[in-house]
């Protein structure tokens, strides 16, 4: 029973390598949409590897799960993934696999019920602070000024999405920066970086002793800032967005000599600043079509043993 160990260790390898490689790659941040399509490629091949491990072993294991999967194989291709040669491993390998997918289900409904919770209240929150106008449709989209000390700007998803801004950032943001500001937003709004955040958050809180999960939630927070700055940069200009980031900030000692709360922060700024050029069309092409193909190799080595039989 082979295959199910190949794909094990496939997944495990990948969750380990991938980390490092990607992690690494300078051209992340030239290219950070790229980016955020490479990472769910990859941790979609490692639960991909992992699912196909769970439900071998589990064929190997009991004769009913067998009986399911292979009634429409022929005989040859059963022969050729040797299920007949089954050990106590692969009832245990197949158990501990499922509880795993059982776990990451659990977590992502956790953290997928604790953003509503928190979205709800936020929104009761933003309702006593700034109540509906006389004629205004409680669930359209808005752009919400709170009065507020605090130089801000945050896009509240939910139903209905709000923008929100306070009036110490209207008060700071000058010219064409306050327009580079919302559309950073809306970028985020476009794309629901929201649910990359909570998927990358649950895998990491449910494993957290699996490399390729924790860098998946650090990359994605970095990335999706990246991505909804470049938004931003092409409609006003990347000195615009610049600028409207060190206004937002500058009060929160991001830019002190020290460790700021927004690390990130700074870098953000010195890459608009830099305005290194992007990628090529075709190198970026060649990226996208290389990172669709990840997911495709734990396919591959299931069905490796088929295709070499039918082949003959």
């Amino acid at each position: 029973m082979w295959v199910s160990l190949a794909l094990l260790l496939l997944g495990v390898l990948t969750s380990l390598a991938a980390p490092r490689l990607l992690t690494r790659a300078e051209w992340a941040e030239r290219e950070p949409v790229v980016a955020l399509w490479v990472w769910q490629c990859v941790v979609a091949a490692v639960l991909l590897s992992f699912a196909l491990s769970m439900t071998f072993s589990a064929s190997t294991a009991w004769q009913a799960v067998r009986g399911q999967l292979f009634a429409p194989a022929p005989h040859a291709v059963v022969e050729a993934y040797e299920l007949g040669t089954s050990g106590p491993w692969s009832a245990v390998l197949a158990v501990v696999l499922a509880c795993g997918g059982l776990w990451s289900g659990a977590m992502l409904g956790r953290e997928i019920g604790q953003a509503r919770a928190r979205r709800e209240r936020r929104h009761r929150d933003l309702l006593v602070r700034a109540p509906l106008l006389p004629g205004e449709r409680p669930d359209g989209e808005r752009l919400v000024v709170l009065e507020g000390e605090r130089a801000d700007a945050w896009w509240q998803p939910g139903t209905p999405a709000r923008l929100v801004i306070t009036t110490a950032a209207l008060r700071r943001l000058k010219g064409r920066q306050l327009d580079a500001v919302l559309a950073h937003e809306q970028g985020h709004a476009r794309a629901r970086h929201d649910w990359l955040l909570h998927c990358s958050a649950a895998l990491a809180g449910g494993f957290p002793g699996v490399p390729v999960f924790t860098a998946f939630r650090d990359e994605m927070h970095r990335l999706v800032e990246l991505a909804a700055d470049d938004v931003a940069s092409r409609r006003f200009g990347r000195l615009t967005i610049a600028l409207a980031l060190v206004e937002l900030n500058e009060d929160r000692g991001v830019f002190g000599p020290g460790p700021g709360p927004d690390a990130g922060l700074p870098q953000r700024v010195h890459r608009l600043l830099a305005a290194t050029p992007r990628l090529t069309a075709g190198r970026r092409l060649r990226l996208t079509a290389a990172a669709t193909l990840v997911p495709v190799v734990p396919l591959l080595v299931a069905f490796a043993p088929a295709l070499t039989t039918l082949g003959q």
